[in-house]
């Protein structure tokens, strides 16, 4: 699936980016907060602390909605006044940890992540153009002198070696960059009672709306479909039996008309109850019922599951419904030519990822069913990431708690 892995190495390449656009600034960051600590040994940097933290507060907060870390990628708030209480905050000091860590690793990775592939395309076009430098300059990019055509084409085949490296290693790297913010800017437990409060607010909000959409599924299912036939049967029944002395042949007609509307209202409840809570869970596990819906989605898709032990099966029908809506949205909307599809569970938390190389403009609230996904997800509590530019591609990543 060369298009698949090209489309998750440019979002790589974008979030190494955009990391680096933090972490470029928290080199500088790091260093005026270490004068300004140093000043204040001799009094003239507490004046200068106070600014120096809401640097670093907006800093922060420009990472955890990039990473989507803490309770719902939030601002954490304003720095507590006074100097004395901005450094006894816990989050001013988690965020104190986090400044050398991002500055150091989050900038190399970054640097590493963006410079790989402007050596590949370096490299591999040097025989283009390394005959136009002027004299006098040396063309050479690494350590040999480049004098000869067969020089030029070894460096072309470097350039090939780091665009293979640049495939391989880039998601990972976006992954070790984006985890910095993730582990270190996830608020403690009671760091913020208030942004715990608000966020357990909007999950209940969430959670009401989705039990409210999905009361007015199954009504509008059973109303339209499963009562109109079975309405049809009582109709059809009463005919054939006022038709059954004098009109024999009628009869047996009005009762074939009737045995199949029964068998299309039983066939529309299996579908409601299938909608619920799809057996295929309870039958096939997770791994069986994604592969399933991956199997019946016109796109060919790429299904990777390990989702052992398994989670409870709130978690695992809310899975099931992320990855339904999802490839939906693929076969009708993308235009994609290849899928994949991913569900990892790592520790006390379910991974769902489903991306495609389709035409993008994927939007949350646009119409897709995205907006009860959201509504789904943050019932458990759990968070939605969407990465869908124009022109493409398009990744959805939901990760829901499951417990211990």
């Amino acid at each position: 699936m060369p298009s698949l892995r090209s489309a998750r190495w440019l979002t790589a390449f974008r979030r190494l980016g955009a990391g680096l656009g933090t972490a470029l600034p928290a080199v500088g960051l790091l260093c005026w907060l270490v004068v300004v600590f140093a000043l204040c040994a001799v009094g003239i940097g507490f004046w200068l602390l106070s600014p120096a933290l809401r640097s670093l507060r907006r800093l922060a907060d420009r990472e955890r909605a990039r990473t989507g870390a803490g309770a719902g990628a939030l601002s954490a708030g304003p720095v507590p006044r006074g100097r004395r209480a901005a450094l006894a905050d816990p989050v001013v000091g988690q965020e104190l940890r986090w400044l050398p860590v991002h500055a150091t690793i989050g900038s190399l990775v970054g640097l590493v992540g963006v410079l790989l592939p402007v050596y590949a395309v370096r490299d591999t076009t040097f025989p283009l153009w390394w005959r136009l430098v002027p004299d006098g300059q040396d063309p050479s990019p690494w350590w040999w002198a480049v004098q000869s055509w067969p020089d030029a084409f070894a460096v072309t085949l470097l350039g090939l070696g780091w665009a293979v490296l640049s495939l391989t290693v880039l998601p990972a790297l976006a992954a070790v960059q984006a985890g910095i913010g993730r582990r270190l800017l996830r608020p403690p437990a009671d760091a913020d009672l208030s942004l715990r409060v608000a966020q357990l607010t909007a999950t209940r909000a969430a959670a009401l709306d989705a039990h409210a959409a999905e009361l007015r599924r199954v009504e509008r299912s059973l109303h339209d479909g499963a009562q109109n036939r079975l309405v049809a049967v009582t109709v059809l029944l009463g005919a054939a039996r006022r038709s059954l002395t004098r009109d024999p042949a009628a009869a047996d007609e009005l009762l074939d008309r009737a045995q199949t509307a029964a068998e299309q209202a039983l066939a529309e409840l299996r579908a409601v109850v299938r909608g619920i809570l799809p057996p295929v869970l309870l039958d096939r596990g997770l791994a069986g019922a994604v592969s399933g819906l991956a199997a019946d989605c016109p796109v060919p898709c790429h299904v990777e599951v390990d989702v052992d032990p398994r989670a409870p099966a709130a978690v695992e029908a809310t899975a099931y419904f992320v990855v339904a809506e999802a490839l939906t949205n693929v076969a009708r909307h993308s235009g994609a030519r290849t899928a994949r599809v991913v569900v990892h569970r790592r520790g006390v938390v379910l991974r769902v990822l489903v991306a495609d190389d389709g035409r993008g403009g994927a939007r949350v609230g646009a119409g897709s069913g995205l907006t009860g996904v959201l509504h789904r997800v943050q019932a458990h509590d759990g968070t939605l990431n969407l990465t869908s530019p124009a022109g493409g591609p398009t990744e959805l990543e939901v990760l829901l708690p499951c417990g211990s």
